[in-house]
């Protein structure tokens, strides 16, 4: 699992931003691909939010990238409110990253280590505790 991370460059859900991964060297990252329509990637970003909230983002850079090839009629900006989340959302047009990190589901999440490594990789399934103690290995 130390694969190199593919870089990418992604559109910000405000229309203005956007996030390339390779200008992030020397951070850790904390990468996670949702849905809107999947009740897990719901909880689990909910559950990022709250980490999002508490955590020193000096450290870490937290990037949430909707999957807009395998949720394409939804009106994210109306999602993200209705859910109240303060994170940063950024849009895969179609499933290219999504596919270079060869997700097999949403959500899944990829911690990246300050040299730009694949040090953790975890699907629909995972518990956030394990999420948590991975990124912690890494800070």
């Amino acid at each position: 699992m130390n694969s190199t991370a593919p870089d990418f460059t992604l559109p910000a859900l405000n229309g203005t931003d956007s996030v390339t991964l390779s200008t992030l060297k020397g951070k850790v990252v904390l990468l996670t691909f949702f849905t809107t329509w999947c009740p897990d990637s719901k909880r689990d970003i909910l559950e990022k939010q709250a980490l999002f909230q508490s955590m020193n983002r000096d450290d870490v850079k937290m990037i949430f990238v909707h999957v807009t090839g395998r949720d394409s009629s939804v009106d994210l900006s109306k999602w993200q409110e209705e859910m109240q989340l303060t994170l940063p959302v950024y849009m895969d047009l179609g499933t290219k990253t999504y596919d270079a990190y060869r997700c097999m589901g949403v959500p899944t999440t990829v911690l990246i280590d300050k040299d730009q490594s694949i040090k953790g990789f975890y699907n629909d399934k995972a518990r956030m505790i394990d999420i948590i103690k991975g990124l912690g290995g890494l800070l």
